[in-house]
């Protein structure tokens, strides 16, 4: 029987979890993520994990903050006026807000902190500091 090696598309079914349990993406009652191992389509904790297993296989790994989304970065937190934002709008810590930048293109950032006259967002990644736990059956390869 074949095992993924480089170059592979496979076909995985995957639950994610944070180190505390709590799931923040699965598969269940989805199709099976495809993508080619060792492109970078999807994290380098993730894409390592597949390489050696066969089809049938499952295994739980465990992927530290530099090989998932990497840490927090200091220059993705933005502080903006409130003046800046509608009236109607009153910012609330956690909450997911969409910026746009010059050239049009679309972002989600959360409200990290609430100043008297400002607001501070975080567009890092949401899963960016943190390590991540996927429980990986291997569907197919190829």
């Amino acid at each position: 029987m074949s095992t993924v090696k480089a170059g592979d598309t496979v076909n995985v079914h995957y639950h994610g979890k944070l180190t505390d349990g709590t799931t923040f993406d699965s598969s269940e009652g989805r199709e099976p993520l495809q993508f080619t191992v060792g492109e970078g389509q999807v994290i380098k904790g993730f894409d390592d994990a597949l390489i050696d297993m066969k089809i049938g296989d499952k295994k739980t790994v465990n992927i530290p903050v530099e090989e998932a989304y990497g840490p927090a970065a200091a220059e993705n937190f933005i502080e903006f006026p409130k003046s800046e934002f509608p009236e109607d709008l009153k910012p609330e810590v956690g909450v997911q807000l969409h910026l746009s930048d010059n050239q049009g293109n679309h972002f989600p950032v959360i409200v990290h902190e609430v100043k008297e006259d400002s607001v501070v967002l975080d567009a890092n990644h949401p899963l960016a500091g943190k390590a991540l736990v996927f429980d990986i059956e291997l569907v197919s390869i190829g």
